[in-house]
């Protein structure tokens, strides 16, 4: 089993203390603040300035239009857990035993889902902004354990964040008034709103104390919303302005919930200027994972998100389920806006804010992720290794993904005979070991975002790519933690 040792880890933790207590000392001035806004299920379609013909989001249409629009951003997973693993580590989620959503436990059950949890030795970018002197705060959803507020699994506190306001999964009964969040370990109950609302009331009340009482400080701010992941609720008043365009009731609610999310957006931007933040703050906008599909199960019935024009769903390693809309806003240090269509992942997010903050990660992670500064000069992003998704769940049959350069590949696992797997346990790992990749696609999504002409048989590439993502897909799984049942 793949692991970090309890002696490792506290010599990691020594590493990290000495190499960052100098950054912690630097003038706050030469820092930015960092606030990420990821939303749940949010489709790569869905927003008025990614082209939904009617959903009207002008808070976002703003960000974009003043900042740079991404057209290649990426997930770190097409699923909700693993995903916001992937951003908050800079490593893919396998390498933390993070495979699919994490239920919430309950008795043991036989594939270990119940133990599933962001481990301790995992190394999180709200740790190294915290050890650099930032102040962190996360609201929202968090998912990335089974046991929540428990002592028995780590907690987003010991994440590194000073506060934080959230829930295991969705927002609970649904996102109107919902009765599942807790404050720095202490249950709420039931509060009046709508979540996306509730918890940018809460980052903005976080900032605006922090910066009374310390306005030297730097912070992050990881907001991580619910909407519009199922069960959906949108106030009525929005809901009504959709009537005439939406297809029922349900589409109505949807198109609404996503302008509520805009509304929060604005919200979150108002509090920065009224506390004099807004221009050293860099701001990302994005998704954990593509949009949901309509009726999968039976509570999804208002699931009208889009992918348009890409390929597949949530849950598809196609790009429809991990290409997302991704907003980059700094008014310090973007003063040209643009559309890029460089690849940038949301396991780029970690590197880059450890460059801003003046520190780096420490040399033993295996990071997947790479600074994305690059971007924001017009300069190329330079990768040491390629982007790569394996998702053993997924409902295509290819379940492992590589973007490299232009090209997207895809590949099945032992001609389509693997097993669907959402854990990786001392049961099946040596399944996983001894899988082969084959029945290789090849795409050159720059010019076919669709993925429509497959190219593997006639591109001189494709032999070069497809030893790449045979290396890179061997290196992971070999690398990857599993759990002891």
């Amino acid at each position: 089993m793949h692991f970090i040792s309890k002696l490792t880890r506290f010599v990691l933790l020594l590493a990290c203390a000495a190499v960052l207590s100098a950054t912690a000392v630097a003038v706050a001035e030469d820092r930015p603040n960092i606030v990420v806004i990821l939303c749940d299920d949010l489709g790569y379609g869905d927003l008025q300035c990614y082209g939904h013909p009617h959903i009207q989001t002008p808070n976002l249409n703003r960000l974009a239009a003043s900042g740079i629009r991404l057209t290649a951003c990426y997930s770190a997973a097409p699923v909700c857990s693993p995903s916001r693993v992937g951003l908050l580590t800079g490593r893919s989620p396998n390498r933390a035993g993070v495979y699919d959503w994490i239920p919430e436990a309950g008795d043991p059950r036989p594939d270990a889902r119940d133990q599933v949890h962001m481990r301790r030795s995992e190394v999180t970018v709200a740790q190294l902004l915290k050890q650099a002197g930032y102040a962190t705060c996360m609201a929202g959803k968090w998912h990335c354990n089974a046991r929540f507020n428990s002592d028995q699994q780590p907690q987003p506190g010991d994440a590194g964040f000073d506060h934080w306001f959230g829930t295991q999964n969705n927002a609970a009964p649904s996102h109107e008034n919902p009765k599942n969040y807790v404050r720095n370990g202490r249950a709420v109950g039931r509060l009046e709103g709508y979540s996306c609302q509730l918890a940018a009331t809460e980052a903005t009340s976080w900032l605006e104390q922090h910066v009374s009482g310390n306005s030297a400080q730097p912070f992050f701010i990881y907001l991580a919303l619910h909407e519009p992941h199922e069960p959906v609720a949108s106030p009525q008043e929005l809901v009504s302005k959709y009537a005439s365009v939406a297809e029922n009731e349900d589409e109505a609610q949807f198109f609404a919930n996503v302008e509520n999310v805009d509304i929060a957006v604005g919200r979150v931007v108002e509090a920065l200027e009224r506390t004099g933040t807004r221009k050293n703050t860099l701001l990302i906008f994005t998704s954990d994972n593509g949009p949901e599909t309509l009726r999968r199960y039976r509570t999804a019935n208002r699931s009208y998100g889009r992918a348009t024009p890409l390929r597949g769903m949530k849950l598809w390693t196609t790009e429809a389920g991990f290409r997302v809309a991704g907003i980059l806003n700094w008014p310090a240090r973007i003063t040209h806006p643009t559309e890029s269509s460089q690849p940038v992942s949301s396991l780029d997010f970690l590197p880059t804010f450890c460059e801003l903050a003046g520190t780096q990660p420490p040399d033993v992670l295996r990071l997947d992720g790479t600074s994305f500064l690059p971007l924001l000069s017009g300069e190329e992003i330079k990768r040491d290794k390629p982007l790569l998704w394996c998702y053993f769940n997924a409902i295509n049959e290819r379940r492992v993904a590589m973007r490299s350069g232009p090209w997207k590949m895809l590949a099945k696992l032992d001609g389509g005979e693997f097993p669907k797997l959402q854990n990786v346990h001392d049961g099946n790992r040596r399944r996983v070991l001894d899988a082969r990749l084959t029945d290789f696609e090849l795409y050159r999504v720059t010019d076919d975002v669709g993925e429509s002409q497959d190219v593997f048989g006639e591109s001189p590439e494709a032999q070069r790519l497809q030893g790449q993502m045979q290396r890179q897909y061997r290196e992971l799984v070999e690398t990857s933690h599993h759990w002891q049942r």
